[in-house]
Order: structure tokens, then sequence, then C-alpha cells
């Protein structure tokens, strides 16, 4: 089963988080996202207009709330910055690469283009 048809699972606080070669493993399944300071994950789309990424927002908040698995979005026009970790754990767990996955399938359907965030 890929990481799309997986459920979010609950943490506790100061739950397990994934090591490097974890995160590295799971990485390989999904499409430009970046892992920064072993403790992150991030995505950078660009959209046509600020319709379009609000759009994607909408959608990608829909699922963190069926999920019970929340990410962090910065939106503006033409663009959607995504921030995941899990906070009761401080870190990466499954669930952020789950939740990751899903989101690559609504990326699929949208964007105008993807590439990595990349840090300054």
């Amino acid at each position: 089963m890929g990481l799309a048809q997986e459920n979010c699972i609950p943490c506790r606080d100061g739950g397990p988080t994934l090591d490097d070669r974890q995160t590295s493993e799971l990485l390989g399944g999904l499409k430009n996202w970046r892992v920064t300071d072993s403790h992150h994950l991030q995505k950078h789309l660009s959209f046509a207009d600020f319709q379009s990424a609000l759009d994607w927002v909408n959608a990608a908040g829909a699922l963190c709330e069926q999920q019970g698995h929340h990410a962090d979005f910065s939106v503006g026009w033409g663009y959607v910055d995504i921030e995941l970790f899990t906070h009761k754990a401080s870190g990466l767990t499954r669930s952020d690469f789950v939740l990751a996955a899903k989101f690559d399938r609504i990326g699929a359907k949208a964007p105008y283009e993807e590439y990595a965030h990349q840090s300054p």
C-alpha cells in the first residue's frame, strides 16, 4: 500500500520521530518535497493565479481536517508554501509523509508548476 492510501495516526506528546534513514526512505515516495533540519517537510507550489492557489489550499485544508493532521500553509498570488511536521512529537512522523503523499495527489490536478522549496 502506498503512503497516499494510509491514514494519519494521532501522535502523543513526545511520540517517536523518524530517524534520518527512515526519513530518506519515505522521502523517495514523494514528489519534490524537501526535508529541512531533519525536522520539517517543505514544498513550494506555483499556480497561474491567486484563485487557483486558494482553491488548492481549501482542498488541502479539507484533507487535513479529514485526517486530523494539519499543515502550515502560506498562500499568495500564484503560490502555496507547505510545511509539515508533528508538533506533539517535535519532529517528523510517518503521518507527515502520509499527508504529503495525499497532497501530491491533489497537486497532480491543480498546480501550474511545482518545485522543491529552496531555503535562502
